[in-house]
């Protein structure tokens, strides 16, 4: 059975390229991006990482750490990120999840059988402080994910939590919001002094400074 919207992340202790981690307690008070891969030394995978190495900043200032998955050994990711490092010019700093006997992997349905018996496909989890899962993706091999979606997710769901509200159809940082129909126009006058654009009842935009 897999993983639902608002479930507990599973916890779990493994190793990883920065020593042995306690997933819940790793993550701490912040968000998490946790990606799995195929295989180490793997084209479309070894740009996936070096893009979130590049991005140490942006998911930083997001307070999110990433965690990325494979199901090979230490040694093998440490060598593979000196060609990570090497091709993508980059510095990869953040933890690679070692999972040669798929414990992981099995944990949050990353090996689906009609891909491979052995790889984990590309699978996102997005997991809030509370250690809830916020969101979920999943990519076929072949294709690389979209990392400014993953980081837009992140700050819709981060202001949402913050201002109690939605996002519209390719909602862009700094664009107008929805208030959810849950709200009634008395509460909203408390919670958006800042009024609305009312189109229906049940469409109200704004914009949150």
């Amino acid at each position: 059975m897999g993983l639902h919207l608002g479930d507990i992340a599973p916890d779990f202790e493994i190793d990883t390229t920065k020593g042995k981690i306690s997933f819940h307690e790793w993550l701490g008070d912040s968000w998490g991006f946790f990606f799995s891969h195929p295989a180490d030394f793997t084209p479309v995978c070894t740009t996936e990482m070096g893009k979130t190495a590049k991005l140490a900043g942006e998911f930083a200032a997001r307070n999110t750490k990433p965690l990325g998955l494979s199901t090979d050994t230490v040694d093998e990711h440490n060598k593979w990120i000196t060609d990570i490092n090497d091709t993508q010019g980059c510095s990869l700093e953040f933890p690679i999840v070692a999972d040669p006997d798929h414990k992981v992997a099995q944990l949050y349905d990353m090996i689906h059988p009609g891909e491979s018996d052995t790889a984990a496909v590309r699978t996102v989890f997005i997991i809030d402080p509370a250690k809830k899962i916020r969101l979920t993706l999943t990519y076929p091999m072949q294709v690389g994910r979209n990392f400014d979606e993953i980081l837009r997710v992140i700050d819709a769901l981060q202001l949402g939590d913050k201002h109690k509200i939605a996002t519209p159809a390719d909602w862009q940082k700094g664009q107008k919001v929805i208030i959810p129909p849950s709200i009634s126009n008395e509460e909203a006058e408390k919670i958006f002094p800042q009024g609305w654009d009312e189109q229906r009842s049940y469409l109200r935009l704004t914009e949150i400074k």
